[in-house]
């Protein structure tokens, strides 16, 4: 007999004493609730093993500690239990199903008891209650076959299917929930709590959750949610927070301090994959090692399909981490609510992907998505594409195939950050779509000058300026395995190069801006070009058994060194181009031009060293009148010439460019 009992049976005809029982019955009460969905969970994995006995079993051992059972009988008896499953016509034969059966009735019995307990119980819940009781020991008293229909009867969360245990269950959490806000004895820092520790341990405990809580509760708005619980179970602090509406998004944090040291240890159940992958990432970020998701089926939760429960445990070294982490856990639990609504109303815009990243970088910016969706979400965008008029965006064009995925994943992090501004600030809503339509328009200002993609662009060639240059420093026109790696790899990076202008072409051929960027990439191409192609000829030359001339080396590693340092210009100039405008002052256009200069002296330089080259060649060919590597000691000298010559060419496009954006006239 345990002590509730024990005090029922003393004060039975007693008024006022099922109140007196209610906080240990309702503790109680939410125990057999982590129980229930546990066998559950048991239940829907046997007849998966006996459907599919030849996956590998679920492993419950994470989901049985954290129902709190703890004596090792029982624990082993529910983690075999699925492995006894096996198919026998279409049902599943579970020689266990009867003591399982039991064990949901007693259960169901304890959830139950303290809703039925109560003057005012709902007559309707207890006639379900009353149902299932009988069922469930009918059950019990049965036979070991469970067929399909029994099997949804008791774990499918599909109305139109009828009542069914778990959706019992999840009315009984969702009952119990409210009673325990109702039957709270205090509140700690706006948590409803009751039975904590009499030595005042709990509290503070409690008191770090709720301050990170409140530190982003403003966040939500006035989207409902984010209630919290709080109350012991014998060395076990529990602290349960409701997130938001949705009856299979739970967090119940379980903080024991009856050992040694203290842990804490969180279960997570979410109907969307990728919210759950999302919370996970936020909480690793204050220590949480996370166990395997399992996923279970509940139709009604999620139109038909499954959703995923998962637990995670917290080691922090002594009582301040211990806070520390709790204050952590609450301040990340409002970017949950909504967040799937987000996600979709983003994809307009952008990939999947990026969707999801915009949500992660807001919420590390602790701005979150609500206040955004509040002011319309993603109709804000869209008015704000509409007002760039249609040379910038036609209907049914993605914000990503215009700007770029990451300068469109970038403006939307800043669009979302503006709305939530505007949330703190209590800007109207028409100041804030002017906002968010004058970011776009700055954004796009920068996008249409080309500089991010001829940086990329540039960035390519730099690598294989910078290959070529060390390949002749160390040698590599002797070492033909080395020669070929790095020929390889220069088509990979020209091929890359191309892909930008093809993308480029493409833009072009529908929005007229992106001409002068296209005209810049393609003599940007041609740098390329050249450069890949002198890698190319490096490899011929090393193939070649004999060694050039010292005079030869050292002459082409000049002219080597010459483009490199060309393309370096090039890319400081286009970094200080990509800031520029009429506002711009004259140390900024000094740097431009300064960097600017220095690549036509360097193609003037390159010309000086082509005709040194040829010279050393021909001295070389008297002593050894080798062709072949004549020929190609040529070619390789013209091929760097010939980036020398790219890069003057896109060094005078590019300052034109500069000069139209400075000029007020084209303003």
């Amino acid at each position: 007999m345990n002590k509730d009992e024990a005090v029922n049976q003393l004060g039975a005809s007693a008024p006022g004493w099922s109140s007196l029982l209610q906080p240990a019955r309702l503790r109680a009460a939410l125990c057999a609730n982590d129980r229930l969905k546990l066998y559950l969970s048991v239940l829907q994995a046997a007849a998966a093993h006996a459907h599919a006995p030849h996956q590998a079993l679920l492993d419950l051992a994470r989901e049985i500690a954290a129902a709190g059972i703890g004596v090792r009988e029982e624990a082993e008896w529910l983690h075999d239990l699925p492995a006894t499953a096996a198919l026998e016509g279409e049902a599943v034969r579970l020689p266990e199903l009867p003591r399982l059966a039991g064990q949901l009735h007693e259960d169901l019995g304890v959830m139950a008891r303290p809703l039925l307990a109560q003057a005012d119980a709902d007559p309707a819940l207890a006639e379900r209650v009353g149902g299932w009781q009988a069922r469930l020991q009918a059950l019990a008293a049965g036979a070991s076959l469970l067929d399909e229909a029994l099997l949804r009867a008791l774990t499918s969360g599909q109305p139109e299917a009828g009542d069914s245990l778990h959706r019992l269950v999840m009315d009984l959490h969702k009952a119990l929930n409210r009673l325990a806000a109702r039957l709270a004895s205090d509140n700690v820092a706006g948590a409803h709590a009751w039975d904590l520790a009499t030595d005042g341990s709990d509290r503070p405990r409690i008191e770090a959750f709720m301050r990170g809580l409140e530190r982003t509760r403003a966040l939500k708005g006035e989207h409902p949610g984010l209630d919290t619980a709080a109350t012991r179970e014998g060395a076990r602090l529990m602290i349960q927070n409701d997130i938001g509406t949705n009856d299979a998004h739970v967090i119940v944090l379980q903080v024991d301090t009856g050992a040694v040291a203290p842990s804490i240890s969180l279960t997570y159940s979410d109907l969307h994959r990728q919210r759950f992958t999302f919370f996970q990432r936020l909480l690793a970020e204050v220590g949480a090692q996370w166990g395997p998701t399992q996923s279970r089926q509940t139709p009604g939760l999620n139109a038909g399909e499954a959703y995923h429960v998962g637990s995670a445990r917290f080691a922090p070294a002594d009582e301040a981490a211990l806070q520390q982490m709790l204050e952590g856990i609450g301040e990340r639990i409002v970017f949950l609510i909504d967040w799937n609504r987000a996600r979709k109303r983003l994809l307009p815009f952008v990939d999947k992907a990026a969707a999801v990243a915009v949500l992660d970088a807001t919420a590390r910016q602790r701005v979150g998505h609500l206040a955004w969706l509040t002011l319309g979400g993603e109709r804000l965008i869209w008015n704000a594409m509409a007002a760039q008029g249609p040379s910038a965006f036609r209907l049914g064009d993605r914000l990503d195939e215009v700007m770029g995925e990451d300068a469109a994943a970038a403006f939307l992090v800043e669009a979302l950050a503006l709305a939530d501004r505007a949330r703190v600030q209590a800007q109207p809503p028409a100041l804030v779509a002017d906002q968010v339509r004058t970011l776009l328009a700055q954004r796009l200002q920068g996008r249409h000058g080309g500089f991010e993609d001829l940086a990329e662009h540039a960035g390519l060639c730099h690598a294989m300026a910078q290959g070529l240059r060390d390949a002749l420093a160390h040698g590599h026109d002797r070492d033909a395995a080395a020669a070929a790696h790095l020929a390889a790899r220069a088509k990979t990076w020209e091929r890359q190069a191309d892909h930008l202008v093809m993308r480029a072409r493409s833009q072009a051929e529908r929005y007229p801006q992106w001409q002068p960027l296209l005209r810049l990439l393609e003599q940007s191409d041609d740098v390329a070009d050249a450069l890949e192609e002198a890698c190319f000829v490096l490899g011929l030359r090393a193939e070649q058994a004999g060694s050039a001339p010292a005079a030869v080396r050292e002459t082409l590693l000049a002219l080597a060194d010459c483009v490199l340092g060309a393309v370096q210009d090039h890319l400081k100039a286009l970094a200080v181009a990509s800031t520029l405008g009429q506002r711009s002052d004259a140390a900024d256009r000094d740097e431009f031009l300064g960097a600017s200069w220095r690549v036509l002296q360097a193609e003037r330089h390159a010309d000086e060293l082509l005709r040194t080259a040829r010279r050393a060649l021909a001295q070389a060919a008297r002593s050894d009148p080798d062709p072949v590597a004549l020929t190609l000691g040529n070619e390789l000298a013209a091929a760097l010439e010939l980036a020398s010559d790219a890069l003057l060419s896109l060094g005078y496009g590019l300052r034109e460019r500069v000069f139209q954006r400075l000029d007020p006239g084209n303003a």
